[in-house]
């Protein structure tokens, strides 16, 4: 394997990993706002370009289940090419923030929560070769967060029926606390800050948090763009027309998307049962308790 391209020793990053469906554009748009600021206070910034977030064009690749074992011949190198096309020499940290780090949501069905994490983290770490001095992981109860995840796949793909998936989803193999528990062993990160999605508050806010030293100053929040989420009659109708075997382009499905915005009536699209609800709520609340009592955990509830 050719050496991998190396960062400027010694510059720390400061990492946002998210999580998905948890607000992770508002925060890379805040980034986009602020991004000329940023830089004359010397940080470099890298965020990729998803949901048309001005100057987004971070391109890290990380492993899947199905190529963990290519991490370092295959993905390395083109990790660490990739965080060095954004590092300066006139700046003295980087701000990343990528919510695909963890891993992708489609595993949630088969009750897999991020299932090549580890592998990722393990990537991403060799790829920096700097310190990461702060990390911030915004976390969402599993009700919500699984329900999320089911119906933004929904918009764009062909997707079965969300009940088939949802005892897998009751039994998933892990959560936030094993993730938060990998971050630590791979990043090596000095501190985390954890917040309940329910807590984030403003972007502006999240990056003080997780770069304090720019929490004073004046940053701008960005104006609050107008998200039209798919409601059910969106849904069915799109999963109608994935389902006949047609391919449609964004602007197609997103216009179906507004053509069915104002009907909210519920279709059951994505529902749990009252029991499996109350069950999912439980075990969040005993999971934010547990991560709360790591060291090294600065915990927003």
């Amino acid at each position: 394997m050719d050496k991998p391209v190396s960062m400027k020793q010694g510059k720390p990053l400061y990492v946002h990993l998210g999580a998905h469906r948890t607000g992770t554009s508002s925060f890379q748009m805040m980034l986009a706002e602020n991004r000329d600021l940023l830089a004359h206070a010397g940080y470099d910034i890298a965020y990729p370009g998803r949901d048309d977030i001005p100057q987004g064009d971070l391109r890290l690749k990380l492993p899947d289940p199905r190529n963990l074992g290519q991490w370092e011949t295959k993905f390395l190198p083109s990790a660490t090419a990739e965080l060095q096309r954004f590092s300066s020499t006139d700046s003295h940290a980087m701000i990343l923030s990528e919510e695909n780090i963890p891993g992708r949501m489609i595993h949630f069905p088969a009750g897999q929560f991020y299932p090549a994490a580890e592998v990722r983290l393990q990537t991403l770490a060799a790829a920096a070769q700097a310190p990461v001095l702060r990390a911030v992981l915004v976390v969402r109860e599993y009700t919500g967060l699984y329900v999320s995840a089911y119906r933004k796949r929904a918009e764009d793909n062909k997707s079965p029926p969300f009940a088939e998936g949802r005892h897998n989803m009751l039994h998933m193999d892990r959560g936030w606390p094993d993730l938060v528990r990998l971050i630590f062993k791979h990043l090596k990160v000095q501190e985390l800050v954890v917040i309940d999605y329910g807590k984030r508050g403003r972007s502006v806010d999240i990056l003080g948090m997780l770069v304090p030293e720019l929490a004073t100053v004046p940053l701008r929040e960005p104006a609050r763009r107008m998200n039209h989420s798919a409601t059910d009659a969106a849904l069915v109708a799109l999963q109608e027309r994935y389902h006949s075997g047609e391919k449609l382009e964004r602007d197609a499905w997103q216009q179906i998307i507004a053509e069915h915005r104002h009907d909210k009536e519920s279709r059951g699209v994505s529902e749990f049962t009252k029991r499996q609800t109350r069950i999912l709520e439980g075990r969040y609340a005993e999971h934010l308790e547990e991560i709360a009592a790591m060291p090294a955990v600065l915990m927003l509830r």
